[in-house]
């Protein structure tokens, strides 16, 4: 039986809506922190709205607000605001992804904050920063995808712009967020000393432009869009067979060689235009294309199990509904269900995090609004007769 998941006895106060602070304070409940979820009582976290809906709770919502509790104040009143910062003073760290300024506005930012609590950690993940010439534009997903350059090289060439299928900026964002806290948590063990963090959308995003960043500053080239295909290798990518695509990758000349004798290639091997990497990809329209013609003679099954078998690097190109069905994912049991009090069971995605003694928890599907008011501020000193006093005055309080 495993101990304790690494973060408990850690207390996160989270204020955030739609996906990167969220995804964040999912990361951080999952390894054992716990995360108090500080909703408006109006409406809650965004993301409550959006569908699909369950019984009138949002799925999205559930499975990415889990293992959180949900505390319902309205930052704006003096209520409100009294029981945060009685909140935050029994916390190790306070996450948000609110416009930069706005909790400074309110008068519980950072330097109000830590002020009588010099070991709080808070981080604001932003759009763009919370400085510089464009920290006050509005920051979505598409936006700083667009702006780092990822959508640039996304899709096909000659194609319209398309961004990458999933959120990648706000997901990125929200784990180099929880990569900073648990720094941060470490360097105040070392230190005693809590800290501001600042992460954005944009800056996460443009971080993962290695390859790109290594050919601009390397040969003043400006990365282009090429499908599926690797920048750097070849081939590398998704090819056709006769019943849809798959993918390979030769990612050593050993890699080439076998794949070659693997798809009945061998005239390929020897072929002058591709003997080296840098001559397959001066060519690669070729190159697949000569692939393609033996490929699109077989299914994807087939050539991927010759590919396997060669010790090549291959997959198929799976729907969700196969992903989500998958028999080695079942096998690691990656989706589990977590209880929800009003939907019953919940399946969720799983984490990647897989620790041998302290291992991640998935205990409950995301929180009702406010439906761990009542017991998170009797946690705080906050006794029933004052619960029913504010009950209604900026705290929405579920028994």
């Amino acid at each position: 039986m495993g101990s304790a998941p690494p973060l408990a006895g850690i207390r996160v106060v989270e204020v955030g809506n739609f996906m990167a602070v969220p995804f964040c304070g999912m990361q951080l409940a999952d390894l054992g922190a716990e995360v108090i979820k500080v909703e408006n009582p109006q409406g809650g976290d965004l993301t409550r709205s959006t569908g699909p809906f369950i019984d009138g709770e949002s799925s999205n919502f559930v499975r990415l607000n889990r293992n959180k509790r949900s505390v319902a104040l309205d930052l704006k009143s003096s209520e409100g605001k009294r029981i945060f910062e009685r909140l935050v003073a029994t916390a190790d760290v306070v996450i948000e992804n609110l416009r930069p300024g706005t909790m400074d506005g309110l008068g519980l930012g950072y330097a109000a904050l830590a002020a009588g609590a010099p070991r709080l950690i808070y981080l604001a993940a932003t759009g763009f920063g919370n400085d510089g010439p464009y920290a006050q534009l509005a920051g979505l997903d598409i936006i700083a995808q667009a702006m780092s350059g990822l959508m640039s090289i996304t899709g096909e060439p000659g194609a319209p712009p398309v961004k990458v299928g999933v959120p990648i900026a706000d997901l990125s964002c929200a784990l180099y967020a929880t990569i900073a806290v648990l720094a941060a948590l470490r360097a105040r063990d070392r230190d005693g000393q809590g800290q501001f963090i600042d992460v954005s959308l944009l800056e996460s995003a443009v971080s993962f432009a290695v390859w790109e960043a290594g050919r601009y500053f390397a040969t003043g080239d400006v990365p282009k869009p090429s499908g599926s295909a690797h920048q750097a290798i070849a081939p590398y990518q998704a090819v056709r067979s006769a019943d849809g695509y798959f993918t390979f990758g030769a990612n050593a000349q050993a890699h080439w060689l076998r794949a070659c004798a693997a798809l009945g290639l061998d005239e390929l091997a020897s072929d002058e235009r591709f003997t080296t990497n840098e001559l397959r990809l001066a060519n690669r329209p070729a190159l697949i294309a000569a692939i393609e013609a033996a490929t699109t003679t077989r299914p994807s099954a087939e050539w991927t199990a010759r590919l396997t078998q060669a010790g090549i690097p291959c997959g198929p190109i799976l729907t969700f509904d196969r992903v989500f069905e998958d028999p080695h994912l079942a096998q690691r049991e990656f989706f589990v269900d977590a209880p929800h009090r009003t939907l019953g069971p919940v399946r969720q995605l799983g984490s990647p995090m897989r620790f041998s003694t302290t291992p991640v928890r998935i205990e409950r599907a995301g929180p009702l609004l406010g439906g761990d008011s009542a017991e998170v501020l009797r946690e705080i000193g906050i006794g029933d007769e004052e619960l029913a006093r504010l009950a209604g005055d900026g705290v929405t309080v579920l028994v």
